[in-house]
């Protein structure tokens, strides 16, 4: 079993920059693979980055990329996401994911974080 607690969500202005962690319980960190997708109001939750178990790959959104980038430190059971050149729509709650696949789909993922607000305005 694996518990996700994501922080660093809040507000920014369109063009600034934020970077969200995702803290994991359990041994078993390292051999999964992680992923960020969000949910704006109204809309169905989707992918924005994935990372795989030893960093080497990943895999980014059309929309976010070249302005996010995932990382991970596996000694500290963290999660990164640097968020930079933020735009109003951004603006979600931004989840954190983990599971045994690399992927880029919803329901490759087996454990979920309870998300963190992200607010950009123009």
């Amino acid at each position: 079993q694996v518990q996700l607690v994501e922080s660093g969500g809040g507000l920014v202005q369109a063009g600034g920059s934020l970077r969200l962690s995702c803290a994991a319980s359990g041994r078993t960190f390292s051999s999964y693979a992680m992923g960020w997708f969000r949910q704006a109001p109204g809309k169905e939750r989707e992918f924005v980055a994935a990372i795989n178990w030893s960093g080497d790959y990943t895999t980014y959104a059309d929309s976010v990329k070249g302005r996010f980038t995932i990382s991970r430190d596996n000694a500290k059971n963290t999660v990164y996401l640097q968020m930079n050149s933020l735009k109003p729509e951004d603006t979600a709650v931004y989840y954190c994911s983990g599971g045994g696949s690399f992927s880029r789909r919803v329901d490759r993922y087996d454990y979920w974080g309870q998300g963190t607000q992200v607010t950009v305005s123009s």
